[in-house]
């Protein structure tokens, strides 16, 4: 649910050895991921993205958190699907906190909030159609995206949206489709 706002990513925010090591046996940082000569730069280069998406991550969530508390309560939930003019009932709310409350304080704290916006692809769906300014269109426009940040307070003019579209427009359109947005939103 959480992932109809702009950013429901797909996150993997550390990338793990495909085969784990023997614990006997301490691993440098060269054989950790594969390999000498080069690849000992490798955790260089994956520590700026895993930052760049936590970051983003946690700007989704603050939208989230209206108090600043570090949690999202089923209220805050509700509170931000009515800001980007959709809705949703206290009680499927409150499901969405208790399926991925894994200490069972009935809120979100942000390794939660993470698992959820890992949780489903027909979520992605869905923050999708938030942006599609002609429901049922199966594009993003400028105009979409401007509307979109507008409602969450982060206005944006409508050539930043434009320019945000066409870093992911791979058709060149000048439109987001499905397949753009989920690369969009996976970067």
């Amino acid at each position: 649910m959480a992932a109809r706002i702009a950013k429901s990513f797909k996150l993997r925010f550390v990338s793990k050895p495909k085969t784990p090591s023997p614990p006997s046996i301490p691993q440098s940082p060269t054989t950790a991921h594969g390999g000498s000569g080069g690849s000992g730069h490798f955790p260089a280069m994956q520590t700026p993205k895993t930052t760049a998406k936590e970051d983003e991550t946690r700007q989704v969530f603050s939208y989230f958190d209206n108090d600043n508390d570090g949690r999202i309560s089923v209220d805050e939930l509700m509170a931000y699907f009515t800001s980007i003019g959709e809705s949703i009932t206290h009680d499927e709310a409150q499901k969405i906190v208790q399926e991925f409350d894994k200490n069972g304080d009935n809120l979100l704290e942000f390794e939660e909030f993470v698992g959820l916006m890992e949780n489903d692809d027909n979520i992605l769906r869905k923050a999708f159609e938030v942006f599609e300014v002609e429901k049922g269109s199966g594009c993003i426009t400028a105009e979409g995206l401007r509307q979109v940040f507008r409602r969450l307070g982060n206005a944006k003019s409508y050539q930043e949206c434009e320019a945000m579209i066409r870093v992911f427009d791979l058709d060149g359109n000048g439109v987001l489709d499905f397949y753009e947005f989920h690369k969009m939103m996976a970067n």
